[in-house]
């Protein structure tokens, strides 16, 4: 079973989501690129809320990030393990400092 599918889901189904495979070829090709040109990753997975599905954040050691839909906690799991990045559950570990200080820098416009 591939990282996005989903076992209720039937092969006709899949078959007609070319945009929501694309999408997710997507999400694993920028998280990839993310991680391969970033040092020092790590990630955050947040659970969904009522407006928006689970997410993951990848945090690099200056701070920067990036975030980015899954499906749920565990392929958000599968992804790190992949990428070889720890994963935290956000609502436990909360956002590394590094992250908050990138934000305030870039907001200011110092970055």
């Amino acid at each position: 079973m591939g990282l996005f599918s989903r076992k209720s889901r039937s092969k006709q189904a899949a078959q007609a989501a070319p945009g929501a495979r694309d999408a997710k070829a997507e999400t694993v090709a920028h998280l990839t690129a993310f991680v391969a040109s970033h040092t020092g990753c790590e990630a955050f997975i947040e659970p969904p809320t009522r407006v928006t599905q689970t997410t993951m954040v990848i945090v690099a050691d200056t701070g920067e990030w990036t975030r980015r839909r899954v499906p749920d906690d565990a392929t958000a799991r599968r992804l790190a393990k992949q990428f070889k990045v720890p994963a935290f559950d956000v609502n436990l570990s909360g956002y590394p400092s590094r992250m908050r200080e990138w934000n305030e820098k870039h907001r200011k416009g110092l970055g």
